[in-house]
Protein backbone atom coordinates (compact mmCIF):
# COMPACT_ATOMS: atom_id res chain seq x y z
CA UNK A 1 0.00 0.00 0.00
CA UNK A 2 3.04 2.84 1.33
CA UNK A 3 4.66 1.60 -2.46
CA UNK A 4 1.13 2.51 -4.19
CA UNK A 5 0.75 5.70 -2.33
CA UNK A 6 4.36 7.04 -3.36
CA UNK A 7 3.33 5.61 -6.93
CA UNK A 8 0.34 7.44 -7.10
CA UNK A 9 1.59 10.64 -5.37
CA UNK A 10 4.80 10.70 -7.86
CA UNK A 11 2.76 10.33 -10.69
CA UNK A 12 4.50 6.86 -11.40
CA UNK A 13 2.89 4.42 -13.55
CA UNK A 14 4.63 1.58 -13.23
CA UNK A 15 7.38 0.57 -10.62
CA UNK A 16 9.79 -0.05 -13.82
CA UNK A 17 9.75 3.62 -13.64
CA UNK A 18 9.43 4.69 -10.16
CA UNK A 19 12.59 2.22 -10.26
CA UNK A 20 14.67 4.46 -12.46
CA UNK A 21 13.28 7.50 -10.46
CA UNK A 22 14.82 5.78 -7.39
CA UNK A 23 17.96 4.45 -8.97
CA UNK A 24 17.27 1.34 -7.74
CA UNK A 25 17.52 -2.44 -9.06
CA UNK A 26 13.99 -3.53 -10.73
CA UNK A 27 14.05 -6.41 -9.12
CA UNK A 28 14.94 -5.39 -5.48
CA UNK A 29 12.18 -2.39 -5.88
CA UNK A 30 9.65 -6.02 -7.02
CA UNK A 31 10.89 -7.47 -3.95
CA UNK A 32 9.88 -4.48 -1.85
CA UNK A 33 6.32 -4.43 -3.64
CA UNK A 34 5.66 -7.54 -3.10
CA UNK A 35 6.69 -7.83 0.57
CA UNK A 36 9.30 -11.09 -0.26
CA UNK A 37 12.14 -8.21 1.47
CA UNK A 38 11.58 -5.28 3.92
CA UNK A 39 12.42 -1.77 3.08
CA UNK A 40 15.47 -0.15 4.22
CA UNK A 41 15.15 2.20 7.01
CA UNK A 42 16.83 5.27 4.91
CA UNK A 43 14.81 4.30 1.79
CA UNK A 44 11.53 4.49 3.40
CA UNK A 45 12.37 8.19 5.22
CA UNK A 46 13.51 9.06 1.88
CA UNK A 47 9.97 8.47 0.67
CA UNK A 48 8.27 9.73 3.26
CA UNK A 49 10.27 12.67 2.69
CA UNK A 50 9.71 13.14 -0.67
CA UNK A 51 5.98 12.74 0.05
CA UNK A 52 5.62 14.54 2.81
CA UNK A 53 3.86 11.40 4.56
CA UNK A 54 4.26 11.01 8.17
CA UNK A 55 6.17 7.91 9.72
CA UNK A 56 3.68 5.78 10.20
CA UNK A 57 6.26 3.44 11.85
CA UNK A 58 4.68 0.72 14.19
CA UNK A 59 8.09 -1.11 14.46
CA UNK A 60 11.84 -1.24 13.35
CA UNK A 61 13.30 -4.48 12.92
CA UNK A 62 16.90 -4.85 14.42
CA UNK A 63 19.08 -5.51 11.00
CA UNK A 64 19.76 -9.38 12.18
CA UNK A 65 16.65 -10.50 12.96
CA UNK A 66 16.15 -12.83 10.93
CA UNK A 67 19.46 -14.53 11.70
CA UNK A 68 18.83 -14.99 15.31
CA UNK A 69 15.24 -15.90 14.90
CA UNK A 70 17.14 -18.70 12.57
CA UNK A 71 19.13 -19.35 14.90
CA UNK A 72 16.55 -19.86 17.80
CA UNK A 73 14.62 -22.06 15.28
CA UNK A 74 18.24 -24.68 15.16
CA UNK A 75 18.81 -24.43 18.99
CA UNK A 76 15.49 -25.26 19.96
CA UNK A 77 14.37 -27.67 17.15
CA UNK A 78 10.53 -28.32 17.20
Amino acid sequence: KFLNKVMQETNTPTLKELSIRLNLNYSTLKNYYSEKRLLPLDLFEDLCTIQNINKPITKILDENWGKSKGGKKYKNPK
